[in-house]
């Protein structure tokens, strides 16, 4: 069989989703639900194609080639669709892909990244994050007005993060050996892509006061899955610089589950996408139906989860810490 992709003819093989097809001619098809030789159901439109014969908008994952389909995976109405199915998703996934604090650093530091050293006890870790940035033990926060304090989520529930007196306290230990493994953020991207959690609830805030036992109190805002997010890669190709909708999502916001070893599972950032429940064995599952559909994990099944299913996540709900 042949059908013609982006006016260009190809062979299909045996058992391939439009997808598939797509992908091995060598076009670029963006995708959250899917992932190859992964089970899966068409549920986000992001590999959304349209067949010109028809004038059909197909999903592309989950639909096979009929001889003499004309496809297109670039034009300006799929590239359309595909943004708003993104902004869609993005209003339920509630999020900061970046902590506010490390946004504002002046000097480029991850502050973040530095708070999650110092509250995990890597303190030479986190003092040599400090050295690519500041001539230690001289640091620049005495002059500084502090954006980063200012910035701090924890500051809306009850008091903001002392991160100058942590920055203080790391630079002036000696003792710890500085590694030449962190390199300056000189200039932030603006054009990446930038979800915001919003507001927190009166109920959300107690919550958090509860909740939090970080040494420093810090909320650790910034996502650990954004370095694989593809909802953050492909919305940022789409151009979307932050979300259009307000979040809907009513999962309570931060809520950080222990999976098993290194695996974290956060409700919050999870699109429903169904590649964890259809992948682990008596592992997750939905719960409830419609929009009121959640992916939970039972107690009794997280010992059947391997690691290997967090990399199937398209949004970090689902990563591994370090």
């Amino acid at each position: 069989m042949v059908i013609t992709i982006n006016n260009k003819e190809i062979e299909v093989l045996e058992g391939e989703t439009l997808i598939e097809v797509a992908r091995r001619a060598g076009f670029r098809v963006p995708s959250m639900c899917y992932a190859k030789e992964a089970k899966h159901k068409s549920s986000c439109m992001v590999c959304v194609v349209r067949n010109s014969v028809s004038g059909q908008m197909i999903p592309s994952c989950s639909t096979y080639p009929v001889e003499g389909m004309r496809i297109e995976t670039d034009s300006e109405e799929v590239s359309r669709l595909r943004a708003l199915s993104l902004e869609l998703l993005l209003s339920d996934h509630r999020a900061d892909c970046e902590a506010p604090c490390t946004l504002v650093c002046t000097q480029g530091l991850d502050v973040e990244r530095m708070l999650y050293l110092y509250d995990a006890g890597r303190y030479g870790e986190a003092r040599s994050l400090l050295a690519a940035v500041f001539p230690l033990p001289a640091v620049g926060c005495d002059t500084c007005k502090a954006p980063c304090e200012k910035a701090c989520r924890r500051g809306t529930v009850d008091k903001a993060v002392e991160i100058r007196a942590i920055i203080k306290e790391l630079a002036g230990r000696v003792d710890l050996p500085v590694e030449d493994v962190y390199h300056v953020v000189d200039k932030r991207d603006k054009n990446v892509f930038i979800s915001r959690l919003g507001r927190f609830t009166m109920k959300e805030k107690e919550w958090l006061k509860e909740t939090t036992s970080a040494p420093s109190g810090c909320l650790h805002c910034a996502c650990g899955g954004k370095a694989d997010c593809k909802l953050r890669l492909y919305a940022t190709e789409a151009g979307i610089k932050r979300p259009r909708y307000e979040v809907s999502s009513m999962l309570p916001v931060k809520e950080k589950i222990h999976v098993k070893g290194q695996m974290w599972f956060e409700p919050a950032k999870c699109i429903r996408c169904g590649l964890c429940v259809y992948n682990s064995e008596n592992g997750f599952t939905f719960k409830n139906r419609g929009f009121g559909m959640q992916v939970v994990i039972p107690e009794e099944s997280k010992t059947n989860v391997k690691k290997e299913l967090a990399g199937l996540c398209p949004t970090g709900a689902l990563y591994l810490v370090d």
